[in-house]
C-alpha cells in the first residue's frame, strides 16, 4: 500500500508541514491517531470542510485513526483566521446544537465503529480551565511578539483584535496537548489559515512535555484566480440539503471554471489520479465531460447515490443534456415550492401572464400535467407529479410546453 503521505501529496492536498520526511515515516511505520477541529460557527459544515473530510478519511483508509475535535470551547471565542472582523457571538445552546449538527454530518464521511475514529468536544477540557493556572503553566510559553506575526491576527489589525480572539491561538495549542496525553494523539491537521495555531501545539508539546509532535496544513480550496471556492448567490455552499439542495450542489460544480475541473477531481473525488489526469486534460466541448463527472461523484459523496441521480437528471433535463427538450423551458423549483399551488407557481414563473388568466385556462381544459388535464384552480403540486425524472412536464394549450423540475 502506498504511504498515505504520497497519497496526499500527489492528489494536492498538502501545503505546509513541520518536517516532510518525518512525517512520511510516521505515517508509513505506525498508525498514527491525528486530529482535525471543527468550530461550530453555524449549523453545517460547508464545502471548505469537505476538504479536510477528504484529507481525514484517505488517512483512515491507510489504516490511521482520526479525532475529530468540535470546538464547543473554542466556538465560544471564534477563530479569527481568515477574518477582518470579530465573529459573532454564539450562545452556549447554539453551540451545543451546531455541535450536534456537525457530529451526524462527519458521521457520513468517517467511520466512528470499533473505536476506528474518535469524536471529541473540546468544553469538556476548556470549560473547566482555571485562568490563573491556564497563564501560569500555558501562557508562560507563548511569546506575544511572535504570536503578533501570525497571519490570523495581522489580518484583525485594521479592525482592533480583540483580547478575546488573541487568546485563540493559546486554546487550540491546548487542544493539541490535551489530545496527546489523553490519546496519544502526534498530529495536527487542518487548514493552511491554521498554521500559526497548528505551530502552537507542537512548541507547546515540546516545551512542556519534551515530546514530538507534528503538524500538516491542507491547501484552501480555491478557483483559479485565487478566490475562495465554495461561495454562491445564496451564500456558502453547504453540506446540508435542507441549506444547499442536492440539486444546487450538483451544478456550483458543473459551472465551475475549466482550469480548477482536474484539481477538484483530485482532491474532492476518490478516482484514481490516472483518470483524473486524462480528465482534467480534456479541453474544450469535452471538458464538459469532465465536469459532469466531478459534479456526480462530488455530490454522491455527499448527498449519497440516489440524490445524485436525481441531480443529474433534473441538470440533464433542464438543460438538454441528452439532446431532450432543450428548446423547452424550464424552472427550477424551490423546496418550499415543491407541494405549491400549481396556479402560483404557473404565475410566479411567467408560465400565465397572471393569476387570473391561470384560473380562467383551468376552467376551459387548457393546463395539462404530464398530460392529465388539470381542472382545479386550487390544485398543489405533489410527489406524484415528479415521478418522471423528478420533472413535470406543463402543457399550456395546445403548442406551448413548459418544464418544472424539482431540484
Amino acid at each position: 500500500m502506498a504511504n498515505v503521505f504520497d497519497v496526499l501529496k500527489e492528489r494536492g492536498f498538502i501545503a505546509q508541514c513541520t518536517d516532510e520526511e518525518s512525517v512520511r515515516d510516521l505515517l508509513g511505520k505506525e498508525s498514527v491517531t491525528f486530529y482535525v477541529g471543527f468550530d461550530p460557527t453555524a449549523d453545517s459544515l460547508h464545502v471548505g470542510h469537505f476538504l479536510g473530510l477528504m484529507a481525514m478519511s484517505h488517512m483512515q483508509h491507510a489504516g490511521h485513526r482520526p479525532v475529530c475535535l468540535v470546538g464547543g470551547g473554542t466556538g465560544t471565542v471564534g477563530d479569527p483566521s481568515g477574518r477582518t472582523d470579530l465573529r459573532k457571538m454564539l450562545t452556549d445552546e447554539d453551540i451545543e446544537h451546531n455541535c450536534d449538527c456537525f457530529k451526524k454530518q462527519i458521521s457520513r464521511f468517517i467511520d466512528f465503529s470499533e473505536e476506528k475514529a474518535l469524536m471529541v468536544n473540546n468544553g469538556d477540557w476548556l470549560r473547566k480551565l482555571n485562568y490563573i493556572e491556564l497563564l501560569r503553566e500555558v501562557g508562560a510559553h507563548f511569546s506575544v511578539n511572535r504570536m503578533l506575526t501570525a497571519e490570523a491576527y495581522k489580518a484583525r489589525w485594521e479592525k482592533g483584535l480583540t483580547f478575546l480572539e488573541f487568546n485563540y491561538m493559546v486554546m487550540q495549542a491546548y487542544d493539541f496537548r490535551e489530545l496527546n496525553h489523553r490519546y496519544g494523539c502526534k498530529l495536527q491537521m487542518g487548514g493552511d489559515d491554521q498554521w500559526s495555531n497548528i505551530i502552537a501545539g507542537v512548541e507547546l508539546i515540546r516545551r512542556k512535555d519534551a515530546k514530538t509532535a507534528y503538524g500538516l496544513t491542507f491547501t484552501l480550496l480555491t478557483k483559479n484566480d485565487g478566490q475562495k471556492m465554495g461561495k454562491t448567490a445564496g451564500g456558502a455552499l453547504w453540506l446540508d440539503a435542507e441549506k444547499t439542495s442536492p440539486y444546487d450542489f450538483y451544478q456550483y460544480w458543473r459551472n465551475i471554471d475549466d482550469l480548477d475541473v482536474e484539481k477538484c477531481l483530485a482532491l474532492l473525488t476518490f478516482l484514481p489520479m490516472d483518470e483524473v489526469r486524462r480528465l482534467g486534460s480534456l479541453k474544450d466541448a469535452a471538458i464538459n465531460e469532465a465536469k459532469k463527472v466531478l459534479a456526480y461523484e462530488v455530490t454522491k459523496l455527499v448527498h449519497g447515490e440516489n440524490e445524485a441521480k436525481k441531480a443529474q437528471t433534473s441538470a440533464e433535463a433542464v438543460f438538454g443534456g441528452n439532446g431532450q427538450g432543450a428548446d423547452i423551458p424550464a424552472f427550477v423549483l424551490a423546496n418550499e415550492e415543491r407541494e405549491a399551488k400549481l396556479i402560483d407557481i404557473l404565475a410566479k414563473y411567467g408560465v400565465v401572464a397572471s393569476k387570473s388568466e391561470g384560473r380562467r385556462l383551468i376552467a376551459q381544459g387548457g393546463i395539462a400535467l404530464n398530460d392529465v388535464r388539470i381542472m382545479d384552480e386550487h390544485y398543489c403540486l405533489s410527489d406524484e407529479d415528479f415521478r418522471n425524472d423528478n420533472m413535470v412536464l406543463v402543457k399550456k394549450g395546445k403548442k406551448k410546453h413548459y418544464r418544472l423540475v424539482r431540484a
